[in-house]
């Protein structure tokens, strides 16, 4: 998936904790950006996704900590915000101009955290800085430069679902044996996505086929003969990144990735990419629970010595529900 903003806080307007989720993610940013501080960014990330759903506004610290995965500190940060509208640390790190700038440039399509702490070394420090030094940039970073502001707005429902038939139409136009499902947020029925996550499979294509490149490639030249796809990024045999756009000038440049899964591994990793993380991590702990590990590949029954087995045949994601024993939920019901 590309990088987006707050995706999981980002969807409901009638979210009652947006204020705390809004500084819970650039916590998050700043410890990934600036300190590679992976397990706090993780930390931060986890509770705003949890704060995102929770149907009531929380009032205090204390009820907050009550909640899945957040902890003392982050109910302390939370007082403080009720108490006065605003975090110290927050502050701080929005007045260093070097934690300010990485921060900017992160938020590029192709630039990771530490290319960005290189342009800043470099005297690089926002969009019209990157603007301006092109040369120093990878295809994908000016790829990003060039559609920077289109790929910072979220995608409305309505346009996903307009972005969606006109890929799926180019798709059977190729081959009616393909099946192609949007992921993420989206399959979840949010209102607004970051990007589109499609996951693409033929029936010919298994995890025991020694040719892949051509049913992805088929796809993208396709895509790309329509005028759909404007700019690659990347393109593998079995994962595509690049840029998409409906027809007419009023519409936005979007980020596009498509992944290429064998057929029959295809609905493991359909739940595994339409999450949400949460939901993903419950389905998983109780397989194990269960006797059984699941990942995005395969389900497969546990041993005696806690060796995994062959993997179970799976035609449908129902299938994946029963086997461990599971009540089935729907796509729309996994937004834990």
């Amino acid at each position: 998936m590309s990088k987006r903003k707050a995706p999981s806080t980002a969807d409901s307007s009638a979210n009652p904790n947006a204020d705390f989720c809004e500084f819970l993610i650039e916590l998050a940013n700043y410890e990934k950006n600036v300190n590679r501080a992976m397990h706090k960014s993780k930390a931060y990330r986890a509770a705003a996704g949890v704060l995102a759903q929770h149907p009531t506004r929380v009032k205090s610290g204390d009820e907050a900590k009550k909640l899945n995965g957040i902890g003392q500190k982050i109910g302390e940060k939370i007082d403080e915000f009720l108490q006065t509208g605003k975090l110290r640390k927050l502050e701080k790190i929005r007045t260093d101009d070097t934690s300010v700038a990485i921060g900017e440039l992160t938020k590029v399509n192709g630039i990771g955290p530490a290319a960005a702490q290189k342009l800043v070394k470099d005297g690089i420090k926002n969009i019209d800085d990157l603007r301006n030094n092109l040369d120093k940039l990878t295809h994908s970073q000016k790829v990003g430069v060039k559609h920077y502001e289109d790929f910072e707005l979220r995608i409305p429902r309505e346009e996903m679902l307009e972005l969606q038939k006109v890929a799926f139409e180019a798709i059977k136009d190729i081959d009616s044996a393909y099946t192609a499902t949007v992921c993420g947020s989206f399959r979840r029925g949010a209102s607004s996505s970051g990007d589109i996550d499609v996951l693409l499979t033929h029936p010919s294509f298994t995890s025991e086929s020694k040719k892949k490149s051509e049913y992805l490639h088929k796809v993208v030249t396709k895509l790309e003969e329509i005028k759909y796809i404007t700019d690659t990024l990347s393109h593998g045999d079995s994962k595509y990144m690049g840029v998409c756009k409906l027809s007419g000038d009023d519409k936005h440049y979007r980020r596009l990735d498509i992944r290429l899964i064998p057929h029959d591994q295809f609905y493991c990793a359909l739940l595994y990419f339409t999450g949400s993380d949460a939901f993903n991590r419950q389905m998983r702990g109780h397989a194990l629970d269960k006797g059984f590990t699941l990942n995005e590949y395969r389900l497969c029954p546990l041993g005696s010595q806690g060796d995994p087995g062959e993997a179970l045949p799976v035609s449908c994601e129902e299938d994946i529900f029963d086997y461990i024993d599971f009540p089935y939920k729907k796509p729309a019901d996994r937004n834990l």
